[in-house]
């Protein structure tokens, strides 16, 4: 996380919170996430070099260049790829607009389209991170995860109630989950979320 600049990715007029540890405006009714949530939702992945990963919930690509950093570290010889969605148009822009000028752009695909949905044409993932809080846990993304694979998604009501599960797929196909404690993120928008955009 150090290594990403944090204030590249927010509205201008934020820039000087930008290492403060709370979540920030980004436009369209949207925020980037509190740094320290974003690592929550890095460690709770179990991530490592060499995974494809699936995040719903481009944003302004933050959280996504944080991910890269693991799964395709700068010199790694065996780089994984991130697969971002996005469904604003404005926000797919800004986040593709800032991970191609910060390097990531390599092992990061933006893709503007329904998260709700997952990314069925790279499917099976390893990895899937949820950024936006759904209705409940979501079998098209469960069904696009890998055996085995990790899933870590917010569920609950738009506002409030919410928790953040970890889900885990074992090598046989079974599911298992646990809560990682209560949350607040923006809801997810979508066919499978909580209406359309």
């Amino acid at each position: 996380m150090e290594t990403v600049p944090r204030e590249r990715f927010i509205p201008e007029e934020h820039s000087g919170s930008a290492y403060v540890d709370t979540p920030l405006p980004i436009g369209e009714g949207q925020t980037v996430s509190a740094p320290h949530m974003v690592a929550i939702m890095a460690e709770a992945l179990e991530l490592m070099e060499g995974l494809k990963v699936l995040e719903i919930g481009a944003g302004c690509g933050y959280s996504a260049a944080v991910l890269c950093e693991i799964i395709a570290p700068k010199g790694s010889t065996r780089p994984g790829h991130l697969y971002t969605m996005e469904i604003v148009p404005r926000l797919f822009e800004l986040a593709k607009r800032n991970l191609e000028d910060l390097g990531y752009i390599n092992h990061v695909t933006v893709v503007l389209g329904d998260g709700s949905l997952g990314y069925f044409e790279e499917a099976p993932y390893d990895r899937i991170a949820v950024t936006a809080s759904a209705p409940r846990i979501l079998e098209g993304l469960l069904n696009q995860l890998a055996k085995p694979g990790i899933m870590v998604s917010p569920v609950g009501a738009p506002l409030f109630g919410q928790e953040l599960i970890k889900v885990r797929k074992d090598e046989e196909g079974r599911i298992s989950w646990m809560s990682l404690g209560g949350v607040a993120f923006v809801p997810l928008v979508g066919k499978e979320g909580w209406g359309g955009y």
